[in-house]
């Protein structure tokens, strides 16, 4: 399928490692333009050499101000088409296992920023009458995760804004949508691995293997095949498409709606 991408850009947050290096990959695959953030500007150099001449870079962490401003202002500027907002999770715990401090440093990480940014972002693509934002939370937004209680609440508390802001802007052309990922191969997954070994006192490798046999697929994720799909919703195809919040989670939701 040819996704109508190749004349767009697009402004893909945490884009150095898992979810968010796949899908810049796939979407410069298929010819588009992208805007790689992440802390690191010479992993994603390296990373992307291949593709340095359709590629931009921003160094620093998308809950600094500084970052977003940069952001912002490329936005403004570039032909801009799309936004992926990713970042990484905060540390694992069940509610009483937490302290107020913890909730504290988990609102600028996983929720403040990700507002902050599409206020910003949402009028220019209105402005321009077609766009595209996209979130990636976790399946826990669904069925909350026992040892996960901070990604739980703030992670649910994106979905909301996201689907206010999906109803908001959707006469204009712009969609909003969520991707809920499951168990995937990728390194934010190692937090929860760890968690698991340490409770249970089992090598890391046999918490990976329960974790991937509790996947009625049978095995945990991989970033591209997310990013195929993530891919397609940032396109024009996914044009009907607003204030979703779509599982890839290989069947782990047991809800009639997963």
């Amino acid at each position: 399928m040819d996704l109508k991408i190749s004349q767009q850009q697009f402004i893909i947050c945490g884009a150095s490692s898992g979810f968010g290096e796949a899908i810049a990959r796939q979407l410069l695959n298929e010819g588009a333009r992208v805007v790689l953030v992440a802390r690191r500007g010479d992993l994603l150099r390296d990373k992307f050499s291949d593709f340095a001449g359709s590629t931009e870079i921003i160094e620093g962490s998308v809950t600094d101000s500084d970052t977003l401003d940069k952001i912002v202002e490329t936005a403004k500027k570039a032909d801009f088409h799309g936004i992926f907002l990713n970042a990484g999770g905060p540390p694992t715990g069940t509610p009483l296992q937490t302290k107020m401090d913890d909730w504290d440093a988990a609102w600028p990480l996983v929720m403040r920023w990700k507002i902050d940014l599409s206020l910003r972002i949402a009028p220019l693509l209105v402005e321009k009458g077609y766009g595209r934002i996209l979130f990636l939370e976790s399946q826990s937004v669904k069925q909350p995760i026992p040892a996960l209680a901070l990604s739980n609440s703030f992670r649910a508390a994106v979905v909301g804004f996201a689907k206010s802001l999906a109803v908001e802007i959707a006469p204009k052309g712009v969609t909003v949508n969520v991707l809920a990922p499951g168990s995937h191969d990728t390194p934010a997954i190692d937090r929860v691995i760890k968690n698991n070994s340490n409770n249970q006192g089992i090598s890391y490798e046999e918490a990976k293997k329960e974790l991937a046999d509790k996947v009625p697929v049978g095995r945990l994720g991989q970033a591209e095949e997310l990013a195929s799909l993530a891919a397609w919703l940032l396109s024009p195809h996914s044009s009907y498409i607003t204030g979703q919040t779509i599982s890839h989670d290989g069947g782990v939701i047991s809800g009639i709606f997963g």
